[in-house]
């Protein structure tokens, strides 16, 4: 316990170079699981985040197996994931039977190709739980590279992908192309999340992915708003979670799903307090999507 709340060790670690790395990746991710939060959360998709956090986690573990960047492994099995999810799923009776199927085939197939792997043991349990020495110059590189590339396609479609989120029939009545749109933002999500695996690790994502963006739209209706504290409530939990896990060395998902839970159960209190139950509104997005350049 004493180890836990190591005050003095925390602030000499905070001088490595690993340290920074990996400070530096959860302001990263906490930067696009907040911008990304609010319509995941308005679209229901926090159990598509699971199943594709789970292909993720396969993907890592086959590209630990053969050698490669985890990174890359875990992008590819979260598009992969995304993919299917946004391309198969036309039905609502169909959607939470596939990701099951996906989820529980990714989770089965990983455990099977770490127990193939020899390397050393910490590579494993990072893809599970996370680990701070995850990060490293070159996985913090492309983290850098794909958040902007997530941030530049959501920038050219948020006003459609809002509207299509938080109501989807008028949206498509108004010529907003839904069926585009769907695996288009699953695979922001599935990137997203593969980043998420690779700081976070495969079991825990939904912490940074849903909870802080869950926790704002508790309090607010506004999607700015939302997604503002979405971006602050996740930054505060990557953040907060890798500098509480440098004394001990334990995985940094245990700390950043206790602050994110912690910042819920906050908000949650303010809401009841109101006494009104929030959820995104579509009247900043409606007016401004433009049927012609839908069509």
């Amino acid at each position: 316990m004493d180890q836990l709340f190591d005050w003095q060790l925390t602030l000499d670690l905070l001088g490595e170079d690993f340290v920074r790395d990996a400070l530096l990746a959860g302001l990263v991710l906490g930067v696009l699981a907040g911008v990304l939060g609010p319509l995941v959360v308005s679209r229901n998709m926090a159990f598509a985040v699971h199943g594709t956090a789970e292909l993720s986690f396969t993907g890592g573990a086959a590209a630990l197996l053969l050698g490669i960047g985890i990174g890359y492994g875990a992008i590819a099995g979260a598009v992969i994931a995304a993919l299917i999810l946004g391309l198969l799923s036309r039905r609502n009776a169909d959607h939470d039977s596939l990701i099951g199927v996906l989820l529980a085939f990714g989770l089965g197939l990983g455990v099977l190709l770490l127990w193939f792997y020899r390397g050393r043991a910490t590579n494993k349990f990072g893809l599970l739980f996370g680990q701070v020495i995850n990060v490293n110059s070159v996985s913090l590189v492309q983290m850098a590279v794909c958040t902007v590339l997530v941030l530049g396609v959501l920038a050219l479609l948020y006003r459609p992908l809002l509207f299509a989120s938080v109501d989807p029939e008028v949206a498509l009545a108004r010529g907003v192309r839904v069926r585009v749109l769907t695996p288009v933002f699953a695979v922001l999500v599935g990137i997203a999340t593969a980043l998420g695996v690779q700081t976070v690790g495969a079991l825990l994502v939904l912490s940074l992915m849903v909870t802080p963006a869950a926790a704002a739209c508790r309090i607010t209706a506004s999607p700015l708003r939302a997604t503002v504290l979405a971006v602050i409530f996740a930054v505060v939990s990557a953040v907060g979670g890798i500098v509480l896990s440098l004394a001990p060395g334990a995985p940094i998902s245990s700390f950043v799903t206790t602050i994110s839970f912690l910042i819920f159960l906050v908000c949650w209190t303010i809401s009841v307090l109101r006494g009104r139950p929030r959820r995104l509104s579509r009247a900043t997005a409606a007016p401004e999507v433009r049927q012609p350049a839908l069509r």
